[in-house]
Order: C-alpha cells, then structure tokens, then sequence
C-alpha cells in the first residue's frame, strides 16, 4: 500500500521561549507601605528563619517617586530619581537595596532593556537578607527572562533556587518552565521528565493541562522519535481543544504509524467537519483516496477544488486528476483534463497516455495524433509501448503497412517484444485478408 504521509508531521515541532511563556513576565513592580515591611521572621517548615529589615519611610518615597515617574513614560527621571537613591546605598539596609535594584529592573524591562533587566534583578537577589517571597518572585522572574534571551541552563538554575526556598508543593509553571528550557536545549529527556510531572500533578488536582503544554509534549515525543505517544497527545488535543489542525496532524501520525485506514478516515471527519481547506491537504486527501481504492472521490475533490481555484489548474494537479478519473474508469471525463495536462508538459509522458486513452475509447484517430505527438515529444519511460499503441491504432484505420511500420518499431524495445511480434503476425494476416476482399470485391 502506497503511504501518504499527511504534510503536518514533516515539520518540526518548533517551541520558541516567547511564544511558550504564555503569561508576561512577573515582576515585583508595586511598592508597599513602610509599615508592611517592618522586621519580620519567615519561617521555611523545619528550616531556619530568616530575618528581614524594614523599608524605610525615607527610601520607600523616593521609590515612590521613583515608580510614579515611570508609569508615567518619564524613563529618564524615573533612573535620575533612582540614580540618587543608589549614591546613597551605603546607608541603605539590604532589604532596600534590592528593592532599589528589583526597580530599575522593572523600568529596564518596561524600555525591553532585557541584558540590564537581568543585570539588574541579579544584584537585586544578591543582597542579603531579603523576603523569601521577593527573592522567590524575582528568581522565577529571572528564569522566564533567561528563556526569552536563549539561556537555557540559567533557566534551569533559578528555577532550582526557587524551588530550594519553597516550602510546600512545586507548581507546575516551575516544571513546564524547567521543560521549555531543557527541549531548547535538546535535552529532550529532561525535558520529558518535567513535562510529564507537571502535567501529571496538575490533572490529580483535577484541573486540565493548558493546550501549550499537551503541544510542547507533543514536540517533546516527537524529538524522542515516539510517534505512538505523539498521537497520543494529538488525539488528547482533539478530545480536550478540538481545533481542526489537530485532526489533520493526528492523520499525519496514522500515516507515520503505517495505519492507512485509520489515517483516511481521520482525514475524512476532518473534510466533513470542514477543516480541510488548504490546498495541501486537499491533495492529500485526494491521494488517500486514490491510494485506498476510491479513486472517484479523490477525482471529485480534486475536479472540486480546481473549479473553486483552491488548487492550480498546473501541471502536477491536472495529471493526477486525469489519472483519478482513469482509475474510476471514467474514460471520458478523464480525457480533456489529460489533454490540458498534456499543454503544459515538455514532454510526451502524458500524451501517451492521452493515445492509450483515446485508443480504449475507440478513438482512433485522435489515439493516431496523440501518439505521434508523444513519440516527437520525447522523452517517455516505454517508447515501445506508444509504437504499440500507435501501430494497433492504425491498423484499426486500415492503415495496414503503417501499423507494421510502428510494431516493428515496437519489436525493438524488450518491454513490448513478445506482443509486438503476435501482433504483427495478426496484422500481416488481416492485411492480407483485406487485400483478398478488396480484390473479390472488384472481380465482383
């Protein structure tokens, strides 16, 4: 059985960092009141507390200011306010030093100053100490930023600060985060590992898995060179999003999977429900069709898209659709599509089959001038075969010493031999027939 390979799974499944973070990056870009940050103990579980200072009233307004002049677009005050508030930092505690440098990050990344963003929240995490809860937020922050600027293994990284300071369960963005970096890394075992758990745990807390992560899954397996689980994923993607590209790539994976009927009768819910409407994937269909023994609807759809101009009337299209109508034994309709096929083609290939054609039908004259057309065309697979056809056609038109002409020709090439030759005897012997009546019939 001839496999189509449905045009979905010749592609990569490319995951970007961008594209895959979905929600915007976080940031801790709101100040609180001096009074929320009075010295305070946090407690991790069984691990030692940490001691934080206040944020003073004097720092907190020129943040203040700070801040207000960047919601505000003025960027450049914004860093001149806090540009005096860093002169100063010998006197300030650590808490406000990294709430200092947590809001230049904040106005960096508002400027998309992503290398000074970094740079920034790094010192801000540097100091010591600081809320677990600022120092947690800031890391993931850190993390989604390395994605977006290609740094893979720093991703992962914070992502493990993060986690080393966390006191309860691991929330699945974490381990999705953790996969997206490991898959741009090629680390697509790890990358398996994290998708697989997160995914996992988010569906026991009986919540569905985001259709992003079920795609970078996808990408996932699919890199592992598991198609099984590939179409797994597809088919979860069609019960849980029903999108119609999903119906045409689990087609894909049915046809990776050498299970042909399952593949075109995916591919016809798909044309039923209306998602076939490209170009490619109508041909596709059309070639499953052909390929699985239904040639008539194959050449309906195709006959279909080419009248709507979904599909070129070229070259590629029309031939195949002229084979389509040949394969439903439907002679006549596939004859005039031959014909324009044969226009646009260099050489004879499809105007031998145009003689073959016209020649079944009874044609024969039309059968005379295709062939002829083919053989100076050139350039065919079996020329013996058009010297065959073109010998019985002239033979058909009594044109006895022609036809012997063309078979003797046909005698040449091994393919059409040992049939030239019987029907050269056959030939020579209805020649002579003719002759005798002709001669009887003069007499007379």
């Amino acid at each position: 059985m001839h496999r189509i390979i449905v045009n979905t799974l010749s592609i990569a499944f490319l995951v970007t960092g961008a594209a895959m973070l979905g929600a915007s990056i976080t940031l801790v870009g709101a100040l609180l009141s001096p009074a929320a940050h009075a010295q305070t103990e946090v407690k991790l579980g069984d691990k030692k507390t940490r001691r934080t200072p206040a944020l003073r009233a004097r720092v907190y307004e020129q943040l203040a200011r700070a801040q207000a002049a960047g919601d505000a677009g003025n960027i450049e005050e914004a860093i001149e306010i806090l540009d005096i508030v860093k002169s100063k930092q010998s006197s300030m505690n650590s808490y406000e030093r990294a709430m200092m440098h947590n809001f230049y990050g904040f106005i960096y990344y508002g400027e998309e100053r992503f290398d000074e963003t970094i740079a920034a929240f790094k010192q801000a995490i540097d100091q010591s100490p600081i809320p677990i809860s600022f120092e947690q937020t800031t890391l993931y922050s850190l993390a989604q930023l390395s994605m977006m600027q290609g740094d893979y293994a720093q991703v992962v990284d914070y992502l493990e600060r993060w986690e080393a300071l966390n006191d309860g369960k691991i929330p699945p963005k974490n381990r999705i985060l953790k996969a997206q970096a490991l898959y741009q890394n090629k680390d697509f075992e790890g990358a398996k590992k994290y998708i697989e758990e997160a995914i996992a745990n988010h569906e026991a807390d009986g919540f569905l898995p985001d259709e992003n992560w079920l795609t970078l899954q996808r990408a996932i397996y699919f890199e592992l060179k598991q198609p099984e689980k590939v179409k797994d994923i597809i088919a979860k993607l069609i019960r849980l999003y029903d999108e119609p590209k999903y119906w045409i790539q689990l087609a894909g994976m049915y046809g990776e999977l050498d299970r042909e009927e399952e593949q075109l009768a995916t591919m016809e819910i798909a044309y039923q429900r209306g998602f076939i409407t490209s170009a490619s994937d109508t041909y596709n269909l059309a070639q499953l069709y052909y390929y699985h023994g239904v040639p008539y609807k194959g050449a309906k759809l195709m006959e279909d898209a080419i009248a709507s101009g979904l599909l070129e009337s070229n070259l590629r299209n029309l031939k195949f659709l002229g084979q389509s109508w040949q394969r439903a034994k439907e002679d006549k309709k596939a004859v005039p599509v031959m014909q324009m096929a044969a226009e646009l083609s260099d050489d004879g290939e499809i105007d031998a089959q145009l003689a073959l054609l016209h020649f079944n039908l009874e044609e024969y004259e039309q059968a005379i001038t295709s062939a002829n057309t083919a053989l100076e065309k050139g350039g065919l697979d079996n020329a013996g075969n058009t010297h065959m056809v073109l010998g019985l056609a002239l033979y058909n038109t009594r044109q006895f010493a022609l036809a012997l002409d063309e078979l003797a020709k046909a005698e040449s090439f091994s393919g059409s031999r040992a049939a030239a030759r019987q029907w050269t005897r056959y030939v020579e012997r209805e020649k002579s027939d003719f002759a005798a009546r002709q001669a009887i019939n003069a007499g007379s």
